[in-house]
């Protein structure tokens, strides 16, 4: 046996059926053996893998030792002469394999192998080749000056960047998402260290393979597709302490006195740093609209009130100062609640939600306004005119950072991105078919063939350069069924990192991307898109359990009197009041209901009328429909069909 691959899996089915399209290709006309260790998924990877690739062994763990431990457990049960430690949310070159398997078999003293990685938008990773993290080498990663100098030796040792990333090198630490390992070596110098949860194992792994007397060597005459983060999110809390804790578990091993100690407090140090900066970042990122917002809507109404003022009354002081921290605050609330429920912050270039949110919760500050008492009523006209400012402000600011984000103002974001599809007809016929079951929206340009000019076709892929230019596309799908990967990582990095890259594996119902290695990808998939997952449709959600409880209580005489089990009723709205049930949830008898996202248990479900004859796969179909097609007015019709269940 030439080759053992290796894969652990955790949470990422659809990338994980794309690297294993990949693996199957390249292993072509190699003896090899390909492992997926998954440690307890709930998204379905370990049913996908024994229905699409019966050829793999499986590993299914009923819990989640770790990257280090489940890597191991497949090390143990293989038999290959080589070891490829692989990351799930990769994708190879159909000569990957070939190429690392000739370049270790003329080179014996070569223990470990890394290759070139690039990312969704096929921009170099730098972690492709490291130095190790000696205390210098760790300052300098910790506090950005390797990032402020990416090429220097001396404040860039952490990612080796005075090396040119298409030369054959050796260095100090290889990447575990793609790491080729010699058995012999591992056999000498021991298995993956278990004390390494989550990051740093490779690291380790890459300093024995040194002190063992043998070369990692950085092989950039192959590179692969490292989505990377798809498992992690790498922008998370849990994820710096993660990291620099491993950092801290490599200085305990492998350094003594004064450089242990070094490292050890550098990295705490950096714990506290990369955390404070992350919530800052994470806040930032979040939330930067919303207070934007507000700030420029607070802005505004106190210049209106001082504009108004002086135009209508002529004294400028006119109103009394308590409208600055009663009326306007109360008025910016209102209208960025407004934008919120709406989804305005959730797709904020869809001005139709924006407008939406806005119009209604100036509705309601009207009706409110014309309840109160008189001494409470300053002004309907400022009230009127910072309903326009607020609608005005937002409107420009969303232009200015449409324009910063995409470099234009044709608004409507990445739904209104301009498609080319490369492949042929057939595959591409899927792809727009694919895109339109999940409800994804593109403006297809055209399609472009391979190789030989097609009549459907407005070109072919070696014109690819002027055709983008010319039809200003922004996002190109590649069909993988009819070209290598090998070229679609060329276009990539020819191309640029301005369009959009994604990616349809063969057979596959998933198109599969990432333009930000820093993000999470992008995943287009008729399995995966639930409405009921939706940011704006959970809060449609919450608002309507919530209206309906406080309904049935404002109401209760009259609508008790036309209820069954009133008492029951009553504390069922109680529960939902307090967040402990919805009025509409799956139905429970849906032994695969962990698969679909959760919500609260539900007084009712989906299920009208009697089932009991239903198969189980029918009561999971009927939750799918229920989560995939979800609208409040579909609760709003299974509680009036249902009615006389709600108290039960």
């Amino acid at each position: 046996m030439d080759l053992s691959v290796i894969i652990v899996n955790y949470n990422v089915r659809h990338f994980l059926e794309q690297a294993l399209r990949s693996v199957e290709r390249a292993i072509e006309g190699i003896e090899a053996e390909v492992w997926v260790v998954d440690n307890a998924s709930v998204d379905d990877s370990v049913q996908m893998v024994r229905k699409q690739f019966p050829w793999v062994k499986l590993i299914a763990n009923e819990g989640n030792p770790g990257f280090s431990i489940a890597n191991n457990q497949a090390i143990r049960e293989s038999s290959g002469k080589y070891v490829l430690l692989l990351n799930p949310d990769t994708v190879v070159e159909e000569d990957t394999f070939q190429k690392c398997l000739a370049y270790c078999e003329s080179r014996p003293e070569v223990g470990a192998l890394g290759v070139r990685m690039v990312d969704g938008a096929g921009r170099f990773l730098p972690e492709s080749k490291r130095g190790l993290p000696i205390p210098w080498v760790a300052f300098t990663k910790a506090f950005g000056l390797s990032r402020i100098f990416p090429k220097s030796k001396t404040f860039n040792q952490y990612h080796l960047g005075f090396l040119d990333e298409f030369e054959t090198n050796d260095v100090e630490v290889l990447a575990g998402a793609f790491m080729w390992l010699r058995r012999d070596v591992l056999n000498e110098i021991g298995l993956l260290d278990e004390d390494f949860f989550m990051y740093g194992e490779d690291i380790d792994l890459s300093y024995r393979v040194i002190k063992g007397g043998y070369k990692n060597v950085y092989f950039p005459e192959t590179s692969i597709i490292h989505y990377k983060g798809e498992s992690t999110k790498r922008g998370s809390l849990n994820y710096v302490k993660t990291f620099y804790q491993a950092m801290i578990i490599f200085a305990k091993k492998h350094f003594t006195g004064g450089s242990a100690r070094s490292l050890i407090g550098l990295m705490r140090v950096a714990i506290y740093l990369r955390a404070a900066l992350t919530l800052v970042s994470n806040f930032w990122s979040k939330w930067r609209l919303p207070v934007l917002d507000g700030v420029g809507i607070y802005g505004g109404l106190v210049l209106l009130k001082t504009i108004w003022a002086q135009y209508h009354f002529g004294i400028p002081d006119y109103y009394d100062n308590r409208i600055l921290w009663q009326h306007f605050p109360a008025y910016t609330i209102m209208w960025l609640g407004g934008i919120f429920l709406s989804g305005g912050y959730d797709r904020p270039y869809e001005l139709g939600r924006l407008l939406r949110g806005l119009g209604i919760s100036t509705l309601i500050l009207t009706t409110i306004y014309g309840l109160l008492p008189g001494e409470l009523r300053p002004s309907r006209a400022l009230l009127l005119l910072g309903a326009a400012w607020a609608m005005g402000w937002t409107l420009v600011l969303r232009a200015i950072t449409h324009l910063i984000k995409f470099g234009h103002l044709r608004m409507g974001g990445e739904e209104s991105q301009r498609l080319l599809v490369v492949g042929s007809a057939a595959e591409s016929e899927r792809v727009m078919k694919l895109l339109q079951r999940a409800g994804v929206s593109r403006t297809l340009l055209g399609r472009v063939s391979i190789g030989g000019r097609e009549t459907d076709a407005i070109g072919t892929d070696g014109q690819l350069p002027e055709l983008v230019r010319l039809y200003r596309a922004e996002e190109i799908i590649f069909c993988s069924a009819d070209l290598p990967v090998t070229r679609i990582q060329r276009w990539m990095a020819r191309l640029g990192p301005q369009i959009y890259y994604k990616i349809l594996p063969e057979a596959s119902s998933s198109i599969i991307g990432s333009h930000r290695s820093d993000r999470r990808g992008t995943l287009y998939t008729i399995d995966v898109n639930l409405r009921i997952d939706e940011p704006t449709q959970r809060r449609s959600k919450w608002l309507f359990d919530k209206s309906v409880a406080l309904l049935l209580f404002i109401t209760w005489p009259l609508t008790l009197w036309f209820m069954h089990d009133r008492v029951g009723l009553l504390i069922n709205a109680f529960r939902v009041l307090k967040g402990e049930r919805s009025w509409v949830g799956y139905d429970p008898r849906d032994r695969n209901e962990h698969l679909l996202p959760r919500i609260k248990r539900g007084i009712v479900s989906p299920a009208v009328g009697d089932v009991s004859g239903l198969p189980p796969e029918g009561l999971h179909h009927l939750n799918l429909l229920y989560a995939r097609d979800y609208s409040v007015s579909d609760d709003l019709r299974l509680v009036w069909e249902q009615r006389r269940l709600l108290g039960s």
